[in-house]
């Protein structure tokens, strides 16, 4: 320390909390965030079980991933062959690609363990049950897609879905409204 600088004032966390972030990374952090989420699986579909890939990927793909670019219109995961692949997710062209770059709607394989393969295709076989991507995140800087094993909704259980939400959201109102 140079001479008339005083130390710097410890703060009320204590040194080892100041040396360094450690522990969960939060949701603002941006190493781990959500890119693209499935909005319309919800409404769709009902979720059983869910899980986290990661995705093969070209250096194009990725920087248009980071760049907020990505769809999940009709997209769905496939097995083949001992390994998963994603199919109907449209990521856009990246504009700064030389003629190398990607084919926006190409299927993508999953990167998971034989078991966990193994597992989902036999769920995936049963009748009714589909595997969709539910949404798309960076973690830690490399790409992870969130997998849920779904069954469809009928029409009459959106309907419920649809008037369960609408006497909700009236109940709030009438309770915020005698509040004032």
């Amino acid at each position: 320390m140079r001479a008339g600088m005083s130390p710097r004032p410890l703060s009320d966390k204590g040194i080892g909390q100041m040396a360094g972030k450690k522990g969960k990374k939060s949701a603002q952090d941006p190493q781990n965030r959500v890119v693209a989420r499935h909005k319309k699986a919800s409404r769709l579909f009902d979720f059983l079980e869910t899980l986290e890939a990661g995705i093969s990927l070209t250096g194009s793909e990725i920087k248009s991933i980071r760049a907020g670019r990505v769809s999940f219109k009709d997209s769905y995961a496939y097995f083949k062959g001992g390994e998963a692949y994603l199919t109907g997710v449209h990521i856009s062209r990246y504009e700064n690609a030389v003629y190398t770059g990607h084919e926006p709607e190409r299927d993508r394989k999953l990167l998971l363990h034989k078991r966990e393969i193994e597992a989902w295709r036999g769920r995936s076989q049963e009748k009714g049950l589909t595997v969709i991507p539910t949404r798309l995140y960076l973690k830690d800087g490399k790409a992870k897609v969130e997998l849920a094993l779904a069954k469809g909704k009928k029409i009459y259980d959106r309907r419920e879905d649809l008037k369960r939400r609408t006497m909700e959201r009236e109940t709030a109102r009438e309770i915020a409204r005698h509040r004032k």
